[in-house]
């Protein structure tokens, strides 16, 4: 099939989970099938790095137009569409999106996320022929700003963002139905996800394709060199640093969590690492207890040199990428039930789930005193990625997706039986 994929931003590197979603999707793809890559490339991405286009049939970019704060204001204000909708739209982008899908006329286009969404619906107002049509939800985005609603409006201080978040989520969901509605399949990262989806169309083909791991890059004896300048022990939480539940994540570990270890005699050093650090995350500065690294060349050394990996979520959705990471890396992770959403792992067996301080510190500090503990539970974290989430299982997910998307297209316009022609 000749598939041609939308994506909000160049799949390499793959420094977050967008990149390491579209970048692992194209690599198995092109095994069987002639894909074609359009990207909106994000500040600072260079298209000419990296092995994408070795395994493209072609590279088609364009540079994202960025919004000012008056504009972004007024459609807040104005406009029954998310702000999802606003943040990569270019009519610009959409001439030149036209034109190379009429010429390319792709058995699939593939949207890559709800803010590739508007170019489809652009295709659509323009009557640009293509042939299936599937959307890639890397979120229940109502579902996540959902949540986000829900955790902010229990803190007065957070009110203005539940606010905000409650009203995206409204407009979220007309958008997302009506999206879901217009497409001919629906690629979910989990089975939750999976099922609030169908709850806004239920007609469309929805296929579970979760996140994965490329366990050839994940090599638990390849520490790298030393990371850590610090005493230890090292608590490591991985992400985009501007993408508010990690924002969030990190200063509720940092205020309700730290503070307990602290209290049980524990010197711990909490290391936030990812790129564009939001400056809320500022606060933590002034601490000697606290580094907030910001863009790291490789957060693998991290995460191997880390004591216990942690997952301190009060928002989201999906499949969690930094779980799966140090999943594979064989590190034992203290998670939120809500950070390790999606993902089938039982409690103490795969890692250990906590959703209060309390608890949260509790289990890190049995993971730091009972070694043989921590390391079994990263052994047994390491098989559990082996068996389920490697992409050479879940690429073959999303091309069974194509076909029964193609057999609901084909029920869809036959004809009745018992209808002749003349």
């Amino acid at each position: 099939m000749n598939v041609l994929m939308l994506t909000p931003q160049f799949p390499w590197p793959t420094h977050q989970g967008t990149t390491l979603r579209n970048y692992n999707l194209i690599k198995g793809l092109a095994q069987n099938h002639e894909v074609h890559l359009f990207s909106i490339l994000a500040p600072g991405d260079r298209p000419d790095s990296g092995p994408v286009r070795d395994l493209t049939a072609s590279v088609t970019t364009a540079p994202q137009v960025l919004r000012s704060a008056g504009h972004r204001l007024l459609t807040l204000a104005t406009s029954l569409e998310p702000d999802m909708a606003w943040r990569l739209w270019s009519p610009d982008i959409a001439r030149q999106l036209a034109m190379l899908v009429s010429d390319l006329r792709p058995d699939i286009l593939q949207i890559e996320g709800i803010e590739m969404a508007p170019y489809f619906f652009a295709l659509r107002q323009m009557g640009v022929s293509y042939g299936l049509a599937i959307y890639d939800a890397h979120n229940a985005e109502t579902l996540l700003q959902w949540r986000a609603a829900q955790a902010d409006v229990r803190r007065p201080r957070r009110w203005a963002a539940a606010l905000y978040s409650a009203i995206q989520s409204a407009k979220l969901r007309r958008y997302e139905r009506q999206l879901l509605q217009t497409v001919d399949g629906v690629a979910a990262v989990s089975d939750p996800d999976a099922r609030f989806l169908r709850s806004l169309a239920s007609d469309v083909p929805i296929e579970v394709v979760t996140n994965g791991v490329d366990l050839s890059f994940y090599q638990v004896d390849d520490p790298g060199p030393p990371i850590f300048d610090t005493p230890g022990p090292h608590l490591v939480f991985t992400g985009k640093m501007d993408f508010r539940p990690n924002v969030d994540a990190a200063l509720w570990f940092a205020a309700e969590v730290m503070p307990k270890l602290r209290a049980q005699g524990l010197t711990v050093h909490f290391w936030v690492v990812g790129r564009n650090p939001h400056q809320r995350l500022s606060a933590l500065a002034d601490r000697d207890d606290v580094t907030v690294t910001g863009e790291v060349p490789d957060v693998r050394p991290y995460i191997v040199q880390a004591d216990v990996y942690v997952v301190p979520l009060l928002a989201g959705g999906g499949t969690r990428f930094k779980i799966l990471e140090a999943l594979a890396l064989a590190k034992p992770v203290v998670s939120t039930s809500l950070g390790a959403d999606g993902i089938p792992v039982q409690d103490d067996v795969h890692l250990a789930l906590a959703d209060d301080p309390e608890t949260f510190a509790g289990k890190i500090i049995r993971l730091l005193g009972e070694r043989s503990i921590a390391e079994e539970m990263g052994r047994r974290g390491r098989l559990f990625i082996q068996q389920d989430f490697s992409w050479d299982t879940i690429v073959p997910r999303l091309e069974n997706l194509y076909q029964s998307s193609t057999v609901n297209v084909a029920k869809r316009f036959a004809k009745p039986p018992g209808v002749v022609e003349n």
